[in-house]
């Protein structure tokens, strides 16, 4: 499955058989491993009137950083998905690096960095006892206390999530204010982050988002001069074409039109103010597709193991933040981003004008920048994992790629199946140690050195 494809040197393939992804696997861990530095920056920096700690983890080969086919040092940028942090990605992260060396910024969203412990790991679990919840830290020591929130919960999504538990922010506190500003600083972040680590006209820089991080890579996509493409592994895209996806994948059967699809308002509808707590249910809404495409139906025969597994596994996800506010820009919910938008401005004391300039700032997260000067969406190189439970390729054809065939001009965009891995894509399975990981990185590297993003 192919689009939008200009000619280049190299070509991505539609298909890679298990047998393939299992070679390519062997060959990359097999490359010589080069020494290298890992290091993290911390860094602060002021958004919306309030004080934000950002931090990434940097990746850099001791010897020389290689070269893509534009003749620049080949940077890339990384987001985790939404239940993670840097630490998250340092499995991808160390492939670049070590066996192609690539420099590699991997960035914590605002108030996943777990500020008190040099390990950046989170204590305890994501409910607590006592009636409180895991929350965010945006700045060291500043904490969210448990009069600044309610707790709710909501079964509207039970079939997918369970209940889903939310702490919601009440009007008028920190916490309230911090849950409409944290976009802006999310931004900005990420711009600076690029900024100290991949000098523009030294470095092309290529973004991967896992899952939730893909919007925000996408529209950082258009907003730092040297980026060069989209390394789009089980990477969501923009908020709109995500929002339209998951209408679509609510359907059972064929779907005639992007316009019958629309209609059905089954979209996310979640206020700004609300931060969703995961729990062991957030990997069982994966564990339990992947089982069945992994082993067949016979895998609810199993259940009292398959959910030992997956407790034993939620022992060891909940070192990692575990909890979640994107979705206003993941799935575009134009109502939580303007309400928030005008949250921050009021606080402000925005005049009426800049207030408007701030909201439009807010919906523009979530799609496509568009009009004269403005940088044009830079290639998308997808791919899917076989049994992803977020990421098919009825949804791509249908969907995904004529969305990114109608942007003007519209970007190269190629997708490539892997005939073995899960969404997440360092799992380990039957003969790939780290899943999917080593074969991807190939690609990439294939793809950077071989002219693929070339435009």
């Amino acid at each position: 499955m192919a689009t939008n494809l200009s000619s280049s040197k190299w070509m991505p393939p539609a298909q890679i058989p298990r047998e393939q992804v299992i070679a390519m696997n062997d060959a990359v861990l097999g490359r010589p491993s080069l020494p290298i530095q890992v290091t993290e920056d911390v860094f602060r920096l002021d958004a919306l009137g309030m004080e934000w700690d950002i931090g990434v983890d940097v990746y850099t080969p001791e010897g020389p950083i290689a070269k893509g086919a534009d003749g620049k040092k080949v940077g890339v940028f990384l987001l985790h998905g939404g239940a993670g942090d840097a630490k998250s990605m340092a499995r991808f992260s160390t492939l670049f690096a070590e066996k192609f060396a690539f420099k590699v910024v991997v960035m914590t969203y605002p108030g996943r960095l777990y500020l008190d412990d040099p390990s950046r790991n989170w204590p305890g679990d994501t409910i607590h006892d006592d009636g409180s919840v895991r929350t965010p830290m945006w700045l060291k020591g500043e904490y969210v206390t448990r009069d600044q929130y309610d707790l709710v919960e909501d079964e509207g999504k039970k079939m997918k999530y369970g209940t889903r538990t939310s702490a919601r922010a009440k009007p008028g506190t920190r916490f309230y204010h911090r849950m409409a500003a944290w976009p802006i600083a999310f931004e900005e972040g990420m711009k600076t982050a690029c900024r100290r680590h991949f000098p523009d006209g030294e470095f092309s820089i290529y973004v991967h988002g896992h899952s939730t991080g893909g919007p925000y890579v996408s529209m950082l996509t258009q907003r730092v001069p040297n980026i060069a493409g989209v390394l789009a592994i089980e990477n969501s895209t923009f908020g709109y074409i995500n929002e339209r996806k998951h209408i679509w994948g609510g359907h059972v059967g064929k779907i005639d039109g992007f316009e019958r699809v629309a209609k059905t308002g089954d979209s996310w509808k979640d206020p700004f103010n609300d931060l969703y707590i995961r729990t062991w249910r957030d990997l069982a809404r994966y564990r339990g597709p992947e089982a069945l495409g992994q082993e067949g139906p016979q895998a609810l025969m199993r259940l009292p193991w398959l959910m030992e597994e997956i407790f034993e596994a939620w022992d060891v996800a909940k070192l990692r933040p575990q909890f979640k506010a994107e979705y206003m820009v993941t799935h575009n919910i134009v109502g939580a981003l303007e309400q928030a938008a005008r949250v921050s401005a009021k606080r402000l004391g925005m005049a009426p004008d800049a207030e408007e300039e701030l909201v439009a700032h807010y919906l523009g997260f979530t799609r496509e920048l568009k009009g004269p000067g403005v940088k044009p969406v830079p290639p998308y190189l997808f791919g899917l994992a076989k049994d992803s439970r977020d990421h098919n390729p009825e949804v791509y054809k249908e969907v995904i790629l004529p969305m990114f065939a109608a942007m003007s001009p519209a970007p190269k965009t190629a997708v490539t199946r892997f005939g073995a891995g899960v969404h997440t894509y360092t799992k380990p399975e039957k003969d790939l140690p780290f899943g999917i990981a080593p074969p991807a990185a190939q690609l990439y590297h294939d793809a950077i050195v071989g002219g693929f993003y070339l435009v």
